[in-house]
């Protein structure tokens, strides 16, 4: 009423209406923090989702209409990269490096790395310009084991201002955590996306007047799989389809948040995956726990070939959404190659500073790319694909070597026997033609051939590999180097 009694006097005194906006207290403030202040950063970040697990990505059995609108919105990235597994997925989203080349705590070498103290996070890149940060979800960073974590490694010690959430996956059971503190042992599985999503609302509307840096890593739909009652059945995806419907409900109501709070137009929100979908089809283990119809707890990566664990498409390659209305175009598409790494770097001179520069940093700022730069190419000139730590594909452009290498011994089980192959020699694929990598064409490409084996030997140089150590891997502790190559090593003179 106040308000429109205002407009009638500006009216009465012949005032234009936009002078009268000018003047709304409400649009004035909303303007100012959307000029005056940098932007805030959201990632919502799903756990093992897949390629093709929503609607504006080609599910025809799982229901995204908030994801979907947020496409809508924003932009799509449709050639963007994560990691093969949960930690060093995490590693190389918060550093901007490959996980090999980040420092790791003890030097130890896992599959999921406990991140050293002295690596610069995300949130430790925004903090000194004002930023507050928090983590809500799974960190993964600080030991993989829910029992044995460093307490040293969880978000607060790593940049963050608050943490809700686990340290580690959700296989068996959830302990949740409220800072540093063990707040419920065996939580009920079924609420952690609701509450996570909570909880960053929460956090949003209390730092609304700084700005601010939502890390919302939910545990789903990561098996075990659980879903509240007001989702549970809704899906024609079975139980994991219900879980994704879930995520995306919850995805509705942070974006209507951003709104009610007028932060919409100066807030950054990435919605991607750690990783592919797990194939649980020949895993023992996941067959005896969850019974014949294991594989349906694990989503899909179709049109690509592979999943979660393999340096197919389907491993790395994940759904991707960019949205910041009136910054990134609504409504497009983006082709060109980028990665979860890419991310820190863009932050920061988005936030008005720059990546660390005291260190090698793998990503690049992709802000031509998602601000629809008429013409903008990725930065990215050759994009790496590592199982752990072997090194078992490139690409560049549109082509992609795999280099020859036995099926993986640990995790074969995990892809489906025409995945779980012996690459004997070199494969080469043009994935523009070829985006389920079903030709290999490098008999007829000996040059490219040729030139993605230097860029994997330059890579060996300079990140490492399973027999190598990289001139630019980063040790900051005084335990023995890459214990692994060592350990393989006598291993192999055991054998002769």
């Amino acid at each position: 009423m106040k308000n429109l009694l205002v407009a009638m006097l500006f009216a009465a005194f012949g005032i234009p209406s936009v002078a009268w906006a000018q003047h709304d207290p409400i649009q004035t403030s909303a303007r100012v923090v959307a000029e005056d202040r940098p932007p805030n950063f959201v990632i919502i970040f799903a756990d093992d989702l897949g390629y093709g697990d929503l609607g504006c990505f080609g599910s025809t059995t799982i229901k995204t209409p908030n994801l979907d609108k947020m496409g809508a919105e924003g932009m799509r990235m449709t050639q963007f990269y994560a990691q093969t597994v949960c930690g060093p997925s995490r590693a190389a989203l918060m550093t901007g490096c490959y996980p090999l080349r980040v420092a790791i705590n003890q030097n130890k070498v896992e599959v999921h790395p406990e991140l050293h103290s002295d690596e610069i996070t995300i949130a430790e890149v925004l903090k000194p310009v004002g930023y507050t940060s928090a983590a809500f979800g799974k960190w993964d960073l600080a030991g993989h084991h829910g029992e044995r974590y460093v307490r040293s490694l969880l978000p607060l010690h790593q940049g963050f201002d608050e943490f809700f959430g686990t340290s580690t996956s959700n296989d068996s059971k959830v302990d949740l955590f409220r800072g540093d503190e063990v707040i419920e042992k065996r939580t009920d599985m079924r609420l952690l996306t609701q509450r996570y999503t909570d909880e960053a609302i929460d956090f949003i509307q209390r730092s609304k007047d700084q700005p601010f840096f939502v890390y919302l890593a939910h545990t789903m739909p990561h098996v075990k799989l659980a879903v509240s009652d007001a989702f549970k059945g809704k899906s024609d995806g079975g139980l994991y389809g219900d879980v994704v419907q879930e995520i995306d409900a919850n995805v509705g109501r942070l974006l209507e948040t951003l709104k009610s709070e007028r932060l919409d137009e100066n807030t950054y929100v990435i919605f991607t995956s750690d990783n592919g979908p797990w194939y649980l089809g020949r895993s023992k283990g996941h067959l005896n726990r969850i019974g014949k119809d294991a594989a349906s707890h694990g989503g899909s990566a179709a049109p690509l070939r592979g999943a979660k664990t393999s340096t197919w498409e389907g491993g790395l390659r994940v759904p991707c959404i960019f949205r910041a209305p009136g910054k990134i175009p609504a409504g497009t598409t983006c082709d060109e190659i980028a990665s979860t790494m890419d991310l820190l770097p863009t932050f920061a001179r988005l936030a008005g500073t720059t990546a660390p520069t005291d260190r090698v940093i793998d990503g690049h700022d992709i802000r031509d790319l998602i601000h629809g730069v008429a013409g903008a190419k990725s930065p990215t000139d050759a994009f790496f694909y590592y199982r752990r730590t072997r090194l078992e594909a490139v690409r560049s452009g549109k082509w992609k070597l795999h280099r020859a290498f036995p099926a993986d011994p640990q995790w074969s089980h995990y892809s489906k026997a025409e995945d779980a192959i012996d690459i004997t020699r070199p494969m080469l694929f043009d994935l523009e033609a070829d985006i389920a990598e079903t030709k290999d064409v490098a008999d007829q490409h000996p040059e490219v051939v040729a030139e993605l084996i230097k860029l994997i030997e330059q890579a060996r140089t300079d990140i490492g590999d399973h027999d190598r150590i990289g001139e630019n891997a980063r040790f900051f502790d005084p335990q023995p180097r890459r214990p692994d190559i060592n350990k393989s090593a006598a291993r192999k003179r055991n054998q002769k």
